[in-house]
């Protein structure tokens, strides 16, 4: 066989090996909320996990707002398509108690901290079900443009101000925290929002109030839409998850600044659908994209605080933008003088029947 030929079988050898080499690639399906928010995560996690290992592919799926129908839908199916999924605390619980989602060794599963602690309490009382991995605490806050508006906005009732303030508003299709944020505004403490809410009368009566905007309010579905009514001028004030409107204000500098009063905290955290067929592939990841460093690094691209108490002090400055983060995490005590403690558990025994209530209100 001369040079030629010799060059030529290499050539086709070393072809066939990549081809294999691709065709052996695992991929996973890690389903999150879009945007702003999967950007911060492909930088954070999944493109330095690739990086690390080069026979594993992540797949970016933008459908966790409708996750708890359909890991339900998979399950009864028989067909779990999902590998990971980003989800909310109270949907998480709802998934746990239906033995839809794996539960979770918390000290087995995941890195301990740099100094030894175990992963459960470097967590702490963020992990709030044995399936969840905290991830961010992110709150869901208002947005308004400057130039909209007669004067700045200053309280959670002014979203109710249709006389000082004129002109459609968005908020997300569905009760949850809409309800809270109508009885504080008709006078219910916020200590007692939950107690009201848990009978008949107080959610008439936070429909009731919020029946007085109803005809004002452009209803979003998907955390990216509010930014984009904001940026297009259709809503002069909306709500959306505080770092989509971190990008909005900081990365594409819109005339839009932040109304924190009453924003509602949240957790949100990583939960693996049961009959997913990558099981062992998965927790891998997830003990990587749990670790004190990457919980980190994912705020240097997004204004949501890590859940990690190690991970705190590593936060600095963003990544492109050169600005300290800090001042813009919902937990900087500038911005949680009025905060709402979402209760995952009341929302994860009556989002059912608050979900049915709220779609007939729609309706009506």
């Amino acid at each position: 066989m001369n040079n030629f030929m010799r060059a030529m079988a290499t050539t086709a050898v070393m072809a066939m090996v990549g081809f294999a080499g691709q065709a052996m690639a695992t991929e996973l399906v890690v389903v999150s909320w879009g945007g702003a928010y999967t950007a911060s995560q492909q930088k954070a996690y999944h493109e330095p996990y690739m990086k690390k290992n080069p026979g594993i592919k992540i797949i970016n799926d933008d459908s966790a707002g409708s996750a708890v129908a359909k890991i339900r839908a998979m399950n009864q199916a028989g067909n779990v398509t999902w590998d990971l999924v980003d989800a909310v605390a109270s949907d998480t619980m709802m998934l746990c108690d239906e033995g839809l989602i794996e539960v979770i060794d918390h000290d087995k599963d995941l890195a301990p901290a740099p100094d030894g602690t175990p992963a459960s309490k470097d967590f702490g009382d963020f992990i709030i079900s044995e399936c969840f991995v905290p991830q961010i605490v992110y709150s869901t806050v208002f947005g308004y443009r400057k130039d909209l508006v007669s004067r700045p906005m200053s309280s959670i009732c002014d979203i109710f101000d249709l006389k000082s303030f004129p002109g459609k508003r968005s908020l997300e299709k569905k009760a949850i925290n809409n309800v809270e944020w109508a009885l504080i505004c008709d006078g219910v403490a916020p200590a007692m929002v939950y107690d009201v809410l848990a009978t008949s009368a107080g959610v008439d009566r936070a429909l009731a109030k919020l029946d007085t905007i109803k005809s004002n309010v452009v209803w979003w579905t998907a955390g990216a839409q509010t930014p984009q009514l904001l940026a297009d001028g259709e809503v002069i004030v909306g709500s959306t998850y505080n770092g989509r409107l971190f990008a909005l204000i900081e990365e594409q500098k819109q005339p839009v600044a932040m109304l924190w009063d009453w924003q509602v905290f949240d957790l949100d955290g990583w939960v693996v659908p049961k009959g997913t067929k990558n099981k062992a592939e998965v927790m891998k990841f997830l003990r990587f994209a749990t670790d004190t460093q990457r919980l980190a690094d994912q705020a240097k691209f997004i204004s949501y605080g890590p859940t990690r108490a190690s991970s705190a002090p590593l936060v600095g400055k963003h990544a492109t933008l050169g600005i300290d983060m800090a001042p813009h995490m919902p937990t900087d005590p500038n911005n949680a003088k009025t905060t709402l403690l979402f209760n995952f558990e009341f929302w994860a025994d009556h989002r059912d029947d608050l979900d049915a209530k709220f779609n007939a209100w729609l309706l009506k």
